[in-house]
């Protein structure tokens, strides 16, 4: 899609970025429809939105420390030679394998990475067995794993709230952040909604987009899906009076553990 609104938490406050490094895939008009939404859906944030787009030399200056450190290689691997799920074996580490464009890996060991995660508990990973990871593009463009380790720094995130599709990717970010010498935040990995029959959403199979009704529906429904049991007298409340009873009955142990949630069937209620 292109462009993604990432909400991140600074004591206290909420911190948005759009992720528009993808230049190929940003849509005109994408980036502003997704804030009209999220405003109309009664989610705000402090201070100014910030774009990926406009740090790609923080992105540089990082990538130049990485590889003074001697810990990145070039790759010619395609995707159709490595395993874009991780566990890249190691092909490229002494040298391309080909000519032509090479994307730059950054160098893992085989020490485990251990933290809490709030949602999902303590999460362990072995780095050695999640592969070398592309931290910029063949074609040029910073990968997320490094724009969003050094976003938040720059922005001093102290708590990342996202879906549980992303908790692989945090060994990486941590080996990153180590390597930067750059502070790790605390992380919340929430149950990822897919589509009834287990399939990740998206417009290529014709999900179903949120509804910009002023009503609070949607927040509704997503409150449930993480089983904070909404009373239904709240659907059609506005999406001030739906945040704030989720404020004050929010229970993170109603998902511990859940790391996906089916929505239901299109028509369904």
């Amino acid at each position: 899609m292109g462009s993604f609104a990432d909400a991140r938490s600074r004591g206290g406050r909420w911190l948005l970025r759009m992720e528009d490094l993808d230049a190929s895939r940003v849509i005109p008009g994408c980036a502003e429809r997704t804030l009209r939404m999220l405003e109309a859906l009664g989610l705000t944030w402090d201070g100014a939105v910030e774009y990926q787009s406009a740090r790609t030399h923080h992105y540089g200056e990082a990538l130049a420390t990485l590889e003074a450190l001697g810990l990145t290689f070039q790759c010619s691997c395609t995707r159709a030679e490595r395993n874009a799920d991780g566990g890249y074996p190691g092909t490229c580490r002494n040298g391309p394998q080909s000519r032509g464009a090479t994307a730059t890996r950054f160098r893992v060991d085989d020490r485990t990475v251990c933290f809490e995660d709030r949602a999902q508990g303590e999460c362990r990973f072995e780095l050695g067995e999640r592969g070398d990871v592309i931290i910029r593009r063949r074609d040029g463009a910073f990968a997320y794993q490094l724009a969003v380790v050094v976003d938040d720094a720059l922005q001093g995130v102290t708590d990342v709230v996202r879906g549980a599709d992303l908790l692989d990717s945090t060994p990486w970010q941590i080996a990153l952040q180590g390597a930067l010498r750059l502070p790790t935040p605390h992380y919340l990995h929430l149950p990822l909604v897919t589509e009834p029959g287990g399939a990740k959403l998206a417009k290529a199979r014709r999900s179903v987009a949120l509804d910009p009704h002023p009503s609070g529906r949607e927040l509704h429904e997503a409150l449930r899906l993480l089983n904070q049991g909404p009373p239904d007298t709240l659907k059609l409340e506005s999406p001030s009076r739906v945040l704030e009873w989720a404020c004050a009955h929010w229970e993170l142990d109603r998902f511990h553990g859940v790391r996906e949630v089916r929505a239901a069937a299109p028509g369904a209620d």
